[in-house]
């Protein structure tokens, strides 16, 4: 009797409806990797406790300081008010500041500070970890093509975002 319910199991667990419908799921599979990535990144980035959103905000600034929040949320693709409660949590900590636009009082610019160049220095190489763990199971062919896909996918249905990237 054991036999026959061992065959009954592995036949069930071949046959899985849920899986077979997701998995034919761009948009699953996508919301999955992703995911998976922060999971990765928060085991390869632990010791400052710095989340990839704000990690992708610190690097955006450290190659575009002085920014406007606006222009920054739309680097990194955040809209105004989860951009401008990010930055604030980053000026909490000391890895940013935000300083008044002289020349327009509604606009605030935002440079890293010391502390907060270096945390992006300290933290590129477990970022560049975090992105070869994620791409390990491909072959460098497969990976150059993968990421081609994924910017071509991007650039192509960035207008359906609630906050469109800049330019691409």
């Amino acid at each position: 009797m054991s036999g026959s319910g061992g065959a009954a199991e592995a036949v069930a667990a071949e046959a899985d409806p849920a899986k077979e419908l997701l998995w034919a799921r761009p948009g699953f599979l996508v919301r999955r990797l992703h995911q998976i990535h922060v999971a990765m990144f928060f085991e390869e980035c632990k010791s400052p406790n710095i989340t990839p959103v704000q990690y992708a905000i610190l690097t955006v600034l450290s190659v575009l300081p002085g920014l406007d929040q606006t222009s920054l949320g739309q680097e990194v693709g955040l809209d105004r008010t989860t951009t401008a409660d990010v930055v604030r949590r980053l000026e909490e900590r000391g890895l940013v500041e935000r300083r008044d636009n002289p020349a327009d009082r509604r606009t605030r610019h935002v440079h890293l500070t010391r502390e907060g160049k270096s945390v992006v220095t300290a933290l590129r190489a477990d970022m560049a970890r975090a992105q070869e763990r994620m791409l390990a199971p491909l072959k460098p062919a497969q990976r150059e093509v993968f990421m081609d896909l994924l910017a071509t996918l991007v650039e192509a249905n960035n207008q359906y975002s609630r906050t469109v990237l800049r330019s691409l």
